[in-house]
């Protein structure tokens, strides 16, 4: 799940039985995000006047206590006696076979018994999925007098009808069944409820307007588009939808970012992208041409910030991400607009653009196939999903990495019966352990005895305690043996799948009767483990040095500890100075030196977010959490949830680095550093290799870097003259506009077309410089001329068109010419209206294309005519 999308997510345990609460009632208000999936509305946000990519879902629960008699009851109590929802206009609906609920509607509230109606299995009845909790549902809808405009409302009209007269309000789920492989119902040994009411619906309702983007929470927002775009929003006469789309989808970003999401290219981060582009392009449409989505998150915060503090705290990060990625996306955007253009031309209303075209759409530009869809069905059209999912999929094949680790197919063989997988490695590296059970993964057994054989079999092992710490929160995992009677296994790799803590082993030696053995002795690689401890505590002092040095809006984003560095990624708007990496560096090494203690505790995940500890975002923690802290007393130096292993106190990191950083995507930065030993030995590699040069520049002690500087200087200069010498030998060879011009003769005024294969240019600056001559040329000559030249530059040919600029203000555009004409070739590009290039790797078709100057003359005609 990437995002919470209904506000029942945290309590999904509870009703598959597989987890309890030391309550049995609960209520909440809950974020929300649905775009994707099972509760797709992306689609609909826009044209709906109910449908959001975020909402506030209100919903109370009862785990084995209250039932339908008190949910129906306190239901109607609210929106009628507390809310004060006119009765009149309040319907309920009921399961076709839930007799009871019908009864309780009309014996526990007040309600016109002619507004309670039945409906089957697709509207009121829940399922978690094909197997698992389900029951009848009772949804409360509101009468709004009127159908959607363009709809039709019948005379028997009703809740769940198309007319969009009827909007649901609140749904009360009734958990009481349980739905097995056989799709039998079995009755659950406790019933549950589940209820849940759309905020933004029921404000609709209370405050009397038009649709949900009429309430409070929306209307700012939309007043400063209007004022942006000088484009009124108007419900009615069905100037609306671009405006709706901006207001839901600053919201949906805004929260998310805040929550510590960012745009990206896989899982929640494309989520956001697909989102933000979206808006982005209906941006465009009302006239905005640079990126303004960002410019609303201050009023969004004015709007919500009171109740949802971290808006506000995260106010300027929002700003930074979601200006980047507009910026990002915007460069490509109006050639992606052109593209579709293009695509579109020929087809008519009810015309279908072909699967590959929006897959072009998707990988050239950007454009996430839900945008293409918006955009075609504006104009009547649809687009052939199915051939963009295959061409998509194609793509991935292509470029799919063989990331697959090892995972057995077969059944673990049980050596010994009993507990399994507890880790002990925080206090122990080595100790004799149960052996309980083996799983092959892949290889020949006996190739384990066979010394000639270098391909062993790999197997998956379970102990019963382990000290191997299996791979999570960034830490890589433990290696070492496991050996036994006549066993010898090579721990690789160490991960958890469930419950189960499985370590991945080469099998060196294994038991000639086939018997495992039962006891065995697990050894961590000591030396291995004592490289990683350090990178992971100075992990800890690095974000607090992060914190410290830039602002409060740095958190983690992602990590990699290993033993000969690590990498950490974190939230930043822009690239660090070398001041500040020399201030984070030298702030973690000060630590270092002041040599605090490092403990871990546990807490219950309450009391260690009251203490201030920082969680990784997307991460999953139980109701008991181990709590890393750097240094003593009220504030110390860090404080975090984590699971990994640590030094005892800082100064046993020695030394920190940080070696490089660079940029992950838009908001997000990465430091690689190393501490410790790797640290000293890349400093000693760097001491060496600098002795090096230094003896090579003859300045070993003096001053090797200002000698370096001077031959630096030196080679520059020489680099220019020589490339000076060039292009004059190249410019005096050709006389372009007496060998190569072809008159031309357009609506009556004259001009000079010169093309050719310039065989002289072995580069690109060559060609370049050519074209710059052209021009040079024509001017000299006093004449118009249009300059389309060529030659193979490595394994591409490349075009160079140029226009003079009295062409260019009659609407000459070299950079359309030679994109149009590379294309014959099929190739493509283009440029500036003056200057522009482009290239084909058909070299062949492009050199003949080119030298045939009738076909040049004719095309650049045809060209001009246009």
């Amino acid at each position: 799940l990437l995002f919470t999308n209904a506000g029942m997510n945290q309590f999904k345990d509870v009703f598959l039985g597989k987890g309890t609460r030391d309550y049995t009632r609960a209520v909440n208000s809950q974020k929300c995000i649905r775009v994707s999936g099972k509760h797709n509305d992306l689609e609909e946000v826009g044209p709906s006047p109910v449908h959001h990519t975020f909402f506030e879902m209100l919903g109370n629960w009862s785990f084995g206590d209250y039932y339908k008699a008190e949910a129906i009851r306190w239901a109607w109590e609210l929106l009628t006696g507390v809310y004060g929802l006119d009765k009149t206009k309040l319907y309920a609906t009921v399961f076709t076979e839930d007799d009871d609920a019908h009864r309780l509607w009309e014996s526990e509230t007040d309600i016109d018994p002619s507004h309670i109606s039945r409906h089957g299995h697709k509207d009121n009845f829940w399922e978690m999925g094909e197997i698992g909790p389900c029951g009848p549902c009772s949804e409360i809808h509101y009468d709004l007098g009127e159908p959607l405009p363009g709809r039709v409302s019948p005379p028997d009209d009703g809740p769940n009808s198309d007319s969009g007269r009827f909007i649901e309000l609140w749904n009360l789920v009734f958990i009481q069944y349980f739905r097995d492989e056989k799709a039998k119902l079995n009755d659950l040994p406790a019933t549950h409820v589940d209820t849940g009411a759309g905020l933004e619906r029921i404000a609709r309702v209370m405050q009397g307007v038009d649709s949900n983007y009429g309430t409070d929470l929306f209307r700012p927002v939309i007043t400063a588009i209007e004022e942006r775009s000088g484009i009124p929003y108007d419900e009615r006469n069905g100037v609306h939808i671009p405006h709706r789309v901006i207001a839901d989808h600053l919201r949906a970003l805004s929260f998310a970012v805040a929550d510590g999401a960012l745009p990206g290219n896989e899982g929640r981060g494309y989520v956001l992208r697909r989102i933000l582009r979206r808006a982005a392009r209906f941006v465009r449409q009302i006239g905005i041409n640079e990126p303004f989505i960002a410019d609303l998150v201050p009023v969004l915060v004015d709007v919500m910030g009171e109740h949802f503090g971290e808006l506000a705290a995260r106010k300027d990060h929002i700003i930074h991400v979601l200006r980047a990625e507009e910026e990002s996306f915007g460069r490509t955007l109006d050639r992606g607009l052109d593209m579709f253009e293009e695509l579109t031309a020929g087809l008519e209303e009810g015309g279908v653009i072909a699967g590959k075209a929006a897959f072009r759409l998707y990988d050239t530009f950007g454009f996430p196939l839900d945008l293409t869809r918006q955009m075609a069905r504006e104009r009547g059209l649809d687009v052939d999903v199915k051939g963009f999912d295959k061409a998509l999929e194609m793509a991935r094949k292509k470029s799919r990495e063989a990331l697959k680790g090892p995972a057995g197919e077969g059944e673990f063989t049980v050596v010994t019966e009993g507990p399994h997988s507890e880790f002990v490695g925080y206090d122990f590296l080595s100790l004799k352990t149960n052996l309980r059970m083996v799983r092959l993964e892949e290889g020949d057994l006996e190739a384990a005895n066979d010394p000639d054989v270098i391909g062993k079999p790999l197997f998956a092992v379970v102990l019963a305690k382990t000290p191997f710490y299996a791979e999570s929160g960034g830490q890589v995992s433990d290696r070492g043996m496991i050996k036994g009677r006549e066993l010898h296994l090579v721990v690789e790799d160490v991960r958890r799948e469930g419950d189960l803590c499985l370590h991945f082993c080469r099998a060196m030696r294994l038991p000639k009767d086939g018997e495992w053995p039962s006891l065995v002795e697990a050894d961590v690689d000591q030396a291995r483990r004592s490289r990683i401890l350090p990178h992971h505590t100075t992990t800890h002092l690095l974000q607090a040095a992060l914190r410290e040095t830039l602002g409060e809006h740095v958190t983690q984003a992602g990590s990699r500890v290993g033993p000969d560095s690590m990498t950490f990624d974190f939230t930043h708007f822009e690239k660090l100075s070398p001041e500040q990496i020399a201030r984070v560096e030298a702030r973690v090494n000060r630590w270092i030196r002041e040599d605090h203690p490092v403990t871990a505790s546990l807490k219950s995940l309450e009391e260690a977010k009251t203490a201030g500890a920082m969680a990784l975002f997307g991460e999953k923690y139980g109701s008991v959490v181990r709590v890393i802290t750097v240094g003593e007393g009220k504030s110390p130096v860090s404080l975090e949830l984590c699971g990994g292993t640590h030094l005892r106190r800082t100064g046993e990191a020695g030394l920190f680095r940080i070696e490089s950083e660079s940029a992950v995507s838009a908001g997000v930065r990465r430091v690689e550093c190393t501490a410790g030993e790797a640290a000293y030995e890349r400093m000693t590699a760097e001491r060496e290799a600098l002795e090096r040069v230094a003896d090579l520049l003859g300045s070993r002690g003096s001053d090797p870097a200002g000698k370096l500087a001077r031959l630096i200087e030196r080679q520059k200069a020489m680099e220019k003259e020589v490339e000076r010498l060039k292009r004059a030998a190249l410019q005096g060879g050709v006389r372009f506009v007496e060998e190569w011009g072809e008159e031309l003769v357009i609506d009556g005024s004259p001009l000079l077309v010169v093309s050719g294969v310039y065989e002289a240019a072995t580069d690109r600056d060559g060609l370049q410089s050519a074209g710059d001559k052209i021009i040079e040329d024509l001017k000299k000559a006093g004449r118009e001329g249009i300059g389309l030249i060529g030659a193979p530059v490595e394994e591409t040919f490349m075009f160079v068109a140029v226009a003079t600029p009295g062409l260019v203000k009659k609407g000459v555009h070299a950079g359309k010419l030679v994109g149009a004409f590379a294309k014959r070739a099929g190739g493509g590009g283009g440029g500036k209206a003056n200057f522009a290039t482009a290239g084909s790797r058909d070299l062949e078709s492009a050199n003949a294309l080119l030298r045939n100057r009738a076909e040049v003359l004719k095309f650049v005609r045809g060209f001009l005519a246009e």
